[in-house]
């Protein structure tokens, strides 16, 4: 039996997608003249920082954007305040590295009106190790280390809502309840899609605790959990309805392959930084939460809408 042609899909909105590709290259959208530059008094005690936050994490996007190191991207907010008419004054190097290690990167998203679908996996960003045509040629003269950057992003508008990073021999299902943490309660989680990986206890009583439903493939050798809760009920459930559906089938009903939506926000992160270059784990967190600020703000121009055709 032959296969089916694959769905063809027509794009609606080439004109306001092609704008916000265009408005992606623009160096000024970076910049904004409202932006608090000079430092203000944090309430301890020394010296008022010269710089506020908003600044430094500013140098940070320039090196992060177009993988400058500190040194050339300095020279070039220098320059890019100059042509933008402003007085500021511009941090060295040293001040961006040093304060780095305590930012706070403040990752601008849209809240939704309508209830958050949530879209969680994680990927491996490489921090040490050759490339990959020195180890396949010759081998790797010693162990290759990443660092694991765990998403969720909104299913709707595909910016990355929660962020944690850590080592890589932390497991996915353990993070699942501190990126939950990050969502506000107020605007309602409804849904949370994982891959099979979050198929655990502490997952699913999680989801549950925030009223939300887990749409997670019980494994194929899963049994029934016993126990009354809300997580255990809903993951039984679950596992009634793959039995019954069939996995295929069950995909297709509880809207699992939406998930796909977060490999492809994944690929992008890794197109934006696929290797940290800070040498400390908590410059290494703000160095690649800056690469999801940035994200955030290309999403916000505007992404591609398409509508099935037939």
């Amino acid at each position: 039996m032959s296969k089916s042609a694959p769905p063809k899909y027509k794009t609606t909105n080439w004109k306001t997608y092609n704008a916000a590709l265009k408005a992606r290259g623009s160096l000024m959208i970076w910049l904004d003249r409202d932006m608090r530059w000079r430092g203000s008094a944090v309430g301890k005690r020394g010296r008022t920082p010269t710089f506020s936050d908003a600044a430094i994490q500013f140098c940070l996007k320039i090196t992060c954007l177009f993988n400058l190191a500190l040194r050339q991207a300095v020279g070039m907010v220098q320059s890019l305040l100059k042509l933008a008419g402003l007085d500021w004054l511009t941090p060295d190097y040293s001040t961006v590295c040093r304060r780095q290690k305590h930012l706070q990167v403040a990752i601008p998203c849209r809240p939704t009106t309508t209830g958050l679908h949530l879209l969680i996996d994680s990927t491996g960003i490489k921090m040490l190790g050759e490339g990959e045509w020195k180890t396949k040629k010759h081998g790797a003269e010693y162990r290759r280390q990443w660092r694991k950057v765990h998403l969720g992003i909104d299913a709707q508008t595909l910016e990355i809502r929660a962020m944690e990073v850590t080592d890589n021999r932390t497991g996915d299902a353990t993070m699942l309840p501190e990126l939950l943490s990050q969502t506000p309660a107020a605007e309602g989680l409804v849904t949370v899609t994982t891959d099979g990986a979050y198929d655990t206890r502490l997952c699913h009583a999680a989801i549950a605790e925030r009223g939300a439903a887990a749409i997670i493939p019980p494994r194929r050798n899963g049994q029934l959990w016993k126990g009354i809760s809300p997580g255990n009920q809903a993951r039984n459930e679950s596992l009634r309805s793959v039995k019954y559906l069939g996995r295929t089938l069950w995909k297709k009903w509880s809207g699992y392959h939406r998930r796909s939506l977060v490999e492809t926000k994944m690929h992008c992160f890794k197109l934006l930084a696929d290797r940290v270059k800070s040498r400390d784990f908590d410059r290494q967190v703000a160095e690649l939460q800056i690469c999801a600020a940035i994200l955030n703000r290309f999403t916000a121009l505007g992404t591609l809408q398409t509508v099935r055709m037939g």
